[in-house]
């Protein structure tokens, strides 16, 4: 139980610290990132990628999926499973793209089978996180929707490289890890960049 008081702890810590952030700080960072994983090697070699729509003071990804589009990449985003729960599907987002706001009041694409996508056809997976340590371990929001979609794909040269985007006060000294957490291979904040 201690361990579970740790993480939420850690949580409520880092949410608060990251919605301190001002719009100029948001804007920048965003602007900083986008720049950042646009030379990445295998962000440049990819076709189809997965991220996600900020939410509750994540980093804005908006600067970096207009990128992304512009050079031509199929972006995708999460949405979740309607029959099987705590799982995710990726669906081709475009400036067309009917959305929805999801159970867990996030925007997502309207469920639509002609525009999913398998995770194994994912190039990368750029990932939502609350905090993150040196290691590549994770804390997300406490639903394990990210450790599932990893778990069968973690590390494997067939399956889409992982990385989270973050802020870089999104840092703590070290996660509490439960046996189900799927470290990430990557991390990258406006300043750093994480590889293990």
């Amino acid at each position: 139980m201690e361990k579970s008081l740790q993480r939420q702890s850690i949580r409520n810590d880092v949410r608060k610290k990251r919605r301190a952030l001002t719009p100029a700080q948001q804007q920048q960072y965003a602007l900083t990132i986008s720049q950042r994983v646009m030379t990445h090697p295998r962000v440049m070699d990819a076709a189809q990628l997965a991220i996600f729509l900020s939410f509750d003071g994540e980093l804005d990804t908006g600067p970096l999926i207009a990128a992304l589009r512009l050079a031509g990449k199929q972006v995708y985003l999460p949405v979740l499973h309607p029959f099987t729960p705590g799982h995710l599907l990726f669906l081709r987002y475009d400036s067309h793209t009917p959305m929805v706001t999801n159970r867990l009041h996030i925007r997502e694409p309207r469920l639509d089978v002609t525009r999913l996508l398998p995770i194994e056809r994912l190039d990368i997976l750029f990932t939502p996180l609350v905090a993150f340590d040196d290691t590549g371990q994770r804390l997300g929001m406490g639903g394990g929707f990210y450790d599932r979609t990893l778990m069968h794909w973690h590390r494997r040269l067939d399956g889409p490289l992982a990385i989270g985007l973050a802020h870089d006060c999104q840092q703590v000294d070290a996660i509490p890890a439960e046996r189900w957490d799927i470290p990430l291979q990557e991390i990258i904040t406006p300043s750093h960049h994480w590889r293990w």
